[in-house]
């Protein structure tokens, strides 16, 4: 890759990722700092990387320091201790209870569905980057769906 395309790709993909991450960590500052480490490790392999894949290389690396931050933290939220909001318009409250739903999901839906809903990956690119099968991203997504769909129908249940 190109210095010029490591560039481009700073400025086509790092605001999908910074999404991405924030609504997995719900942590501004440590998101953009995932998305700072993810474009550093890009730059020590830019001789390597190729640029028509460096959008799911970017994915899967943000992914895995994510990942590797949470577990070096000890990373835990809990849904009762986020702070409280209300909402006035019916969108906005489900919307609310939708993110509150995906708190609740295990690690590996939440991402699988959040990269197919939320950034519209096909279930092949979501298995390179979270290193699963294409019927294994299916399954998780399949179930996270319908454990928000319980969610959002009583969401008092899972809280």
């Amino acid at each position: 890759m190109e210095v010029f395309e490591f560039n481009r790709s700073v400025d086509q993909f790092s605001d999908y990722i910074y999404r991405y991450i924030v609504k997995q960590i719900r942590d501004d500052e440590l998101a953009k700092d995932i998305v700072q480490e993810s474009y550093m490790k890009l730059w020590e392999r830019v001789d390597t990387v190729e640029y028509l894949k460096v959008k799911s290389w970017l994915f899967k690396t943000a992914y895995r320091t994510m990942i590797d931050i949470i577990r070096k933290r000890k990373f835990e939220k809990k849904v009762d201790e986020l702070p409280q909001e209300s909402h006035s318009s019916s969108y906005n409250d489900l919307k609310y209870w939708l993110d509150k739903g995906l708190e609740t999901l295990p690690e590996v839906q939440r991402s699988a569905i959040l990269l197919r809903d939320y950034e519209g990956y096909s279930y092949l690119e979501i298995g390179e980057i979270l290193e699963l099968s294409e019927s294994q991203v299916k399954v998780y997504i399949y179930r996270a769906r319908i454990a928000l769909k319980k969610f959002i129908g009583d969401p008092h249940l899972l809280v």
